[in-house]
């Protein structure tokens, strides 16, 4: 028994299996490569809004084109996509699209509102959608600074809402800065 596992290790059979492994590896070396140029094509390619070459259907792709509408003003088609990206992102993915959900809304309120800081009717819809999103995305991950920073600021515009633990004089809204961040 010993003697046949002896002839396993021939100096001819170790050859081919080291020149088998080398191949092996040459050949993942290359696809590493590859794909390390397809992945920085489609950051290219998203990066100047344009819909990249390879990876289409990918929760990023489909992100990154409804965060190019949506820097584009045309909310209600990035608001789709974002919607219908929601059930196949992870816990982070889902996190980020009701916060730039949220961004949407805060910027059509800020838009229809102007720059008075108290909501007229015609902009509390969209401040109050904008408010449940990033509910939503603080639910999902609420170590984001952002998305707090952006619904203190949006706590600060709705009329009528009281805060809990906060008097007349006090204001949530001046825990951080005015002006909103992350907006797309």
């Amino acid at each position: 028994m010993a003697h046949s596992i002896i002839s396993w290790f021939t100096v001819k059979k170790l050859t081919w299996l080291l020149v088998g492994i080398g191949l092996l590896c040459i050949l993942a070396s290359l696809y590493t490569y590859q794909r390390i140029q397809q992945i920085h094509a489609f950051n290219k390619a998203v990066s100047a809004g344009k819909t990249p070459d390879t990876d289409q259907q990918s929760v990023e792709a489909k992100f990154a084109t409804a965060l190019y509408l949506a820097k584009k003003e045309r909310y209600k088609e990035a608001t789709l996509l974002f919607t219908q990206l929601m059930p196949k992102g992870n816990t982070s993915q889902k996190a980020a699209i009701q916060y730039n959900v949220g961004n949407m809304f805060f910027l059509r309120g800020l838009a229809i509102n102007g720059t008075s800081m108290t909501v007229r009717n015609e902009a509390e819809y969209f401040i109050r959608q904008a408010k449940t999103a990033y509910q939503s995305s603080l639910k999902l991950d609420n170590t984001h600074w952002d998305v707090r920073h952006n619904f203190d600021r949006l706590l600060t515009m709705l009329p009528g809402t009281p805060t809990p633990g906060v008097g007349e004089s006090d204001t949530p809204g001046l825990i951080m800065g005015n002006i909103p961040v992350g907006l797309p």
